[in-house]
């Protein structure tokens, strides 16, 4: 298995970095305005809640957060009843949130970038290692539940 150096959290950092540079050094299009600081700060606080619900889940299952560790559980609860990648969504609407509130239309396709590198990267590799590690449970898992939404 390929060993990955750069956690998915780093590649939030690398995402928000890249918002503001963006926004510093060529913003392209301007939408600032109450509505976007608003309806950016919503997708914010709703990213951030699937990130902290989604690890508590995780944490009250005892299986490990960090990606290709320790699988203990197949989490299919709570925010996972809607979400195969809770976490990764939460991630990536932290990432739009910022792009939104900072209003430089530049920053706007980070999120999706973002977005692309993460399930290329993560998503695939974890999903197969947890086919082989819960064939059936998984499978019906994937058939109830999307990847994104």
């Amino acid at each position: 298995m390929v060993k990955r150096v750069i956690y998915p959290p780093v590649w939030l950092l690398f995402g928000l970095i890249a918002i503001f540079a963006c926004n510093e050094l060529h913003p392209g299009i301007r939408y600032t305005g109450l509505a976007a600081q608003v309806g950016g700060g919503i997708i914010i606080v709703a990213g951030l809640f699937l990130l902290v619900a989604a690890n508590g889940l995780f944490v009250r299952a005892g299986t490990d957060v960090i990606p290709f560790r320790e699988v203990s559980t197949l989490v299919t609860d709570g925010v996972y009843r809607f979400t195969r990648n809770p976490m990764y969504l939460g991630m990536t609407a932290v990432l739009l949130g910022c792009a939104v509130t900072v209003g430089a239309a530049t920053a706007l396709p980070v999120p999706l970038i973002f977005a692309i590198i993460i399930e290329v990267r993560f998503i695939r590799p974890e999903e197969q290692m947890l086919r082989d590690l819960f064939p059936q449970a998984y499978a019906a898992y994937c058939k109830e539940v999307r990847r994104w939404l």
